[in-house]
């Protein structure tokens, strides 16, 4: 059975930083792109960052391009998002999600939600002072 178990949320003051990590079981990491999303209450799901299956790639929103780093263990089955330098913007509920990729996407890192077919339950992130 496949599984994403997302951690490491929180309540946080501004400037502060965060380490996301999402657990997987069930499944190859190896062979999967993971991206990081989140949704604001009243706002629409939005990519944050995502990597390539090969983890040679990675695709951030421009919202947190140079604050976020994504970053894969394959190992550990686990994917990280270091959250630095956090604004009141940044609250949601961060999602992260599995999309398998064959051998000649392996390098692709696309944050398109409708390209990703599993999905865990998600971890609330509060930016506040």
């Amino acid at each position: 059975q496949l599984q994403l178990v997302e951690s490491g949320g929180g309540l946080v003051q501004p400037g502060g930083s965060l380490r996301l990590s999402c657990a997987t079981s069930g499944f190859t990491l190896d062979y999967y792109a993971i991206g990081w999303f989140r949704q604001a209450p009243g706002k629409e799901r939005e990519g944050v960052s995502c990597i390539s299956s090969s983890g040679k790639n990675t695709h951030t929103a421009d919202s947190v391009k140079g604050r976020f780093t994504i970053s894969r263990d394959n190992a550990k089955k686990t994917v990280y998002l270091q959250m630095d330098n956090l604004k009141p913007e940044d609250t949601a509920v961060y999602y992260c999600a599995a999309d398998y990729q064959p051998l000649l996407t392996a390098d692709q890192a696309m944050c398109d939600d409708g390209e990703y077919d599993y999905w865990g339950q998600g971890t609330q992130v509060t930016v506040s002072s």
